[in-house]
């Protein structure tokens, strides 16, 4: 199985390649900058000058994209919509990186993490933007796509257990009551929905088990 990273210098995106590295994967890093992941394969290219010819032969290509400043957080709907139109119609899966902020908290749907009073206002740019990208990425019947929200508790020192309960559109609460995934738990989820690919064109989400 061919497997591309697209900004796989991150946080998420290293751990993503450290694990798909360790089952044995072909994996490639898409990186801008110098390659700073257990990838031997590297793409060095920005995510918007990327071709349909540079991800074709992958089976799957994961999106590990972020912006996190007001003037780049249109780009989480900008960069996958790039995204999508370069690998419309192919059989390339598109594996997305997404986040808690959209989950729904109620069986209506008409209530998500990000509009409880509890949910910090310094976040609430984020979820929206990409809650946005969601929204569109929804519309997209051409691309073969699967989007993994983390829990509502995202740690990205946290420990790999290798534990974890895949939920769908719902925030998903574990044992403890909790909602909470480290980001090697999270990267154990996106391997594990690389290889086995039965969810497509779906939102799913990971908690700790």
């Amino acid at each position: 199985m061919k497997i591309a990273v697209i900004c796989a210098n991150g946080k998420a995106g290293k751990l993503i390649v450290k694990e798909a590295v360790s089952r044995g994967l072909d994996v490639t890093a898409v990186v801008r900058e110098e390659n700073q992941t257990q990838a031997q394969s590297v793409l060095k290219k920005d995510l918007f000058d990327l071709t349909s010819s540079d991800l074709k032969g992958f089976d799957v290509v994961i999106d590990a994209f972020g912006a996190w400043t007001e003037e780049t957080l249109p780009q989480h709907s900008t960069s996958l919509a790039h995204l999508c139109d370069i690998l419309s119609g192919t059989d390339t899966r598109l594996l997305v990186v997404g986040g808690a902020g959209s989950l729904y908290v109620n069986p209506e749907h008409t209530a998500c993490v990000a509009d409880g009073p509890d949910f910090p206002d310094a976040f609430k740019p984020l979820a929206a933007a990409m809650a946005k990208a969601l929204g569109e990425l929804r519309k997209r019947s051409d691309v073969k796509w699967t989007y993994l929200s983390p829990a509502a508790d995202f740690q990205a020192d946290g420990p790999r257990t290798g534990k974890y309960i895949l939920g769908g559109e719902e925030l998903t609460l574990n044992s403890k009551g909790e909602s909470v995934i480290s980001y090697a738990d999270y990267a154990i989820a996106m391997i594990d929905e690389a290889v086995s690919g039965g969810n497509i064109q779906k939102r799913i989400s990971v908690v700790v088990q």
